[in-house]
């Protein structure tokens, strides 16, 4: 079994993937998981709760605790700003904890900048034109606001290489992308650098 600090997955990809819907299926099969909450400035959609989905937050307050140093990191997307909470991050870590989180695609590599040892996996849908039509079921933004976030999806794109995964969530078929998802977890925890040398003596000398 590993011993030490957590892992930190990150699951991002462009608005519409399914990456809330992905992340919540994971989160009910997986008990070792933790989930970090964001912070943002944009307005509560119906049914988000404070403190589960986001940390609802003035866009004073945002700045004084990013001046702070409060976030382990933060951006501006589609006019809103986001953060990371860095306290509740490094304290789950550190309690062997494993922590799934799931920013925006700028958001995620700023935290692979600050966090090297995080695991970036990409998530898109199997037809671009998917993203459409998943923003426009949500009933939440406005056709403005829609064809803004898919400029921005495109541009999301060319950062996928950047990543260490890329996971398809095939329409109608999400259940096999959380699976996948689960199994890049898995696989994670066994990889051999993530052992203890002692441990790994006891193995070779078995």
């Amino acid at each position: 079994m590993k011993t030490g600090p957590g892992l930190l997955f990150v699951v991002s990809g462009p608005s519409g993937a399914g990456k809330d819907t992905l992340v919540d299926a994971l989160r009910a099969r997986t008990t070792r998981l933790r989930y970090s909450v964001s912070a943002t400035t944009r307005s509560p959609r119906p049914g988000e709760i404070e403190g589960e989905h986001y940390f609802f937050l003035t866009p004073e307050e945002f700045e004084r605790r990013r001046d702070a140093g409060d976030f382990l990191e933060w951006r501006v997307y589609n006019g809103n700003l986001y953060g990371t909470p860095r306290d509740y991050v490094e304290w789950t870590l550190a309690d062997g904890y494993d922590i799934i989180m799931k920013p925006e695609v700028n958001g995620a590599l700023a935290i692979q900048a600050a966090y090297p040892a995080a695991v970036l996996i990409f998530l898109v849908p199997d037809r671009f034109s998917y993203l459409r039509d998943r923003l426009l079921a949500r009933r939440t933004e406005t056709n403005e606001e829609i064809a803004h976030r898919l400029e921005v999806a495109h541009e999301e794109m060319k950062a996928i290489r950047n990543f260490d995964y890329i996971i398809i969530n095939e329409q109608h078929r999400s259940e096999e992308a959380v699976e996948d998802l689960e199994a890049v977890l898995h696989a994670e925890r066994f990889r051999i650098h993530r052992y203890e040398d002692d441990l790994l003596r006891d193995v070779e000398h078995t």
